[in-house]
């Protein structure tokens, strides 16, 4: 009777624990691009109001720039989309990708520098998250323990993105060692590793890779 008291307690005050709770910051990484070039990176979270939340990734070099953005709001435990943007300049090249996630209409739409076949609509579903938001969901799944499987919306497809725990390894931030909980993906020739250190609202390490190659990595030097 005792043990059953004592589960019975413990499931609730599990359950009064706050979700993992939305904070603004800003995290300064070391930027790879293609194992060639080094340039610096910045992700960052600020607020925009009425439970709204603007998420930033710039990589910029001497020879190229990018940026990726979402804005996003807060549902409960969920995280909705409502725009992106992801824009590259290299010489001689500029591209621009715009999204709308209609949640009263229920289908997201792309312009800009889109295929027709990638401007939607793509119908959605509660959870769905785009590219940038899988970030953040990683931090907080891991950290409670939870499935990292989700239903990624984003450049006019649908796909099913399903990490693997591959265990813990040892990672350097600002010159300390920290543990890490990697975590994997793949989808046909692209992978997708997370390494992921408890306390951090950030990924501490990202390596995408594409044809068996390093495409982009990003180390993390400082949060604040």
């Amino acid at each position: 009777m005792n043990h059953i008291r004592a589960t019975t307690l413990l499931a609730l005050l599990l359950a009064a624990l706050p979700a993992w709770a939305v904070k603004p910051f800003t995290a300064d990484y070391q930027a790879n691009v293609k194992g060639m070039i080094q340039a610096n990176a910045q992700m960052s979270l600020s607020p925009a109001g009425d439970g709204r939340w603007n998420y930033v990734l710039s990589v910029n070099s001497p020879i190229a720039s990018a940026r990726q953005s979402t804005t996003f709001e807060e549902r409960g435990d969920a995280w909705r989309p409502l725009s992106g943007s992801d824009s590259t300049q290299v010489p001689m090249k500029r591209s621009q990708k715009n999204a709308i996630y209609d949640w009263n209409k229920g289908e997201a739409r792309w312009s800009g520098d889109v295929k027709p076949d990638r401007a939607g609509p793509v119908k959605l579903q509660e959870g769905d998250l785009d590219a940038m938001l899988l970030n953040l969901a990683l931090v907080r799944d891991v950290a409670a323990g939870k499935p990292l499987k989700y239903r990624m919306v984003d450049n006019g497809t649908v796909s099913i993105q399903t990490y693997q725990n591959l265990g813990t390894e040892t990672v350097i931030i600002a010159g300390k060692p920290r543990q890490a909980t990697k975590v994997s993906r793949s989808t046909d020739d692209k992978q997708v590793i997370a390494w992921i250190v408890d306390g951090l609202p950030v990924p501490a390490r990202i390596l995408q890779r594409k044809g068996g190659k390093d495409d982009l990595e990003l180390t993390l030097k400082s949060v604040r």
